[in-house]
């Protein structure tokens, strides 16, 4: 790549990791204050992980994105610990969109015990088992299916040699392709989408049937569950565009060698995956009724301090405004006093 390519790819990740920050950010604290009772419900605590897990990606996989791509040189264990933690943020999210998925389908089909099955002690303990996962799958190569042993070869072979600079820090020098093909894609990513694939599938399809067959209060019940899970499946659809084609470089490098896929792709296929991040609190807003009632409550709630905390400013310079003209005008008053004196005491003389 050129260097004027380095620094737009640069760019691009500043500005992505940004947009994760404030845009997820503002999803916690649009659901957390914003929604009445919201960590009570499944599905909103499962949104709230998913969000932490984009917030996680613009505050930490990005930024480490940029420093492993050969700008750092570390240990090889501290490389591979590093690369993990991408891994981990990325299977975050594929289990929290798995668990909204069995949520929203537990829900439609069993109705009279959902909400004995989904209490909050059960759906905080689903939270605690998909960070758990998330953790021992992303945390896998260090259990020894890494690229370890070269990168250790390398950095002995340059600690021989003093002059020699010891060889950078990149993702693939110490992920192993095969790992990120068979378990990493196929097993950890692949696997969960279809599952999704078919619960959102039954889902659209009992939707469908029981639409034709309530009545009108009924419906109304129904089509709400509806939009909410055209949008869920929304943020599915996105998660699989924006990652499967980096997954399916992964494959073109491990099947044909690295002259298959070139650096501009493959840096656009990172670029993707990591937008998916900023873009999902776009999609709450405008899809989730509820998440847009409450990002509206956040904004008047702002602009209502912005304008009291103007309105303070302005008061206060108005009155320091007339402390100063009253004290000029005293000030005057004092000077025409002292000069009429003095001319009296002229005469006199």
């Amino acid at each position: 790549m050129t260097e004027w390519s380095w620094v737009a790819y640069t760019v691009l990740e500043v500005f992505i990791a940004v947009a994760c920050f404030l845009g997820n950010v503002l999803v916690v604290c649009a659901v957390c204050v914003g929604i009445r009772d919201s960590l009570r419900k499944p599905t909103f605590c499962f949104l709230v992980s998913l969000a932490v897990a984009d917030f996680l990606v613009g505050v930490a996989a990005v930024p480490l994105a940029v420093l492993l791509d050969g700008w750092v040189s570390v240990t090889p264990d501290l490389c591979l610990l590093l690369s993990c933690v991408v891994l981990v943020l990325t299977q975050a999210s594929v289990l929290s969109l798995l668990a909204i998925a069995v949520d929203r389908y537990l829900r439609l089909h069993t109705p009279l015990r959902y909400k004995a099955l989904a209490t909050q002690r059960r759906t905080w303990m689903a939270l605690s088992v998909c960070w758990t996962l998330s953790c021992l799958l992303g945390f896998t190569p260090l259990f020894g299916w890494h690229n370890y042993s070269s990168l250790a070869s390398d950095s002995t072979n340059t600690s021989s040699s003093p002059s020699v600079i010891s060889p950078p820090c990149t993702f693939l020098s110490v992920i192993s392709l095969p790992f990120m093909v068979y378990f990493n894609f196929l097993g950890c990513v692949m696997a969960p989408l279809l599952v999704m694939t078919l619960l959102y599938t039954r889902i659209f399809w009992s939707l469908h049937g029981r639409l034709k067959e309530s009545g009108p209060q009924a419906q109304a019940s129904l089509l709400r569950e509806k939009r909410l899970a055209c949008s869920l499946a929304l943020v599915l659809i996105l998660f699989a565009g924006c990652w499967i084609p980096l997954h399916l470089m992964n494959c073109l490098l491990l099947f044909q060698g690295p002259q298959a896929v070139t650096q501009g792709t493959l840096y656009t296929g990172i670029l993707l995956s990591h937008a998916n991040s900023a873009v999902n609190p776009v999609v709450y807003a405008c899809r989730i009724p509820k998440i847009q009632q409450a990002y509206s409550q956040i904004w008047q709630f702002v602009k209502l301090n912005c304008c009291h905390g103007d309105k303070q400013v302005c008061r206060s310079t108005t009155g320091s405004r007339a402390n100063h003209t009253e004290t000029c005008g005293s000030g005057g008053k004092t000077l025409t006093k002292d000069h009429s004196h003095f001319r009296s005491s002229m005469l006199e003389v």
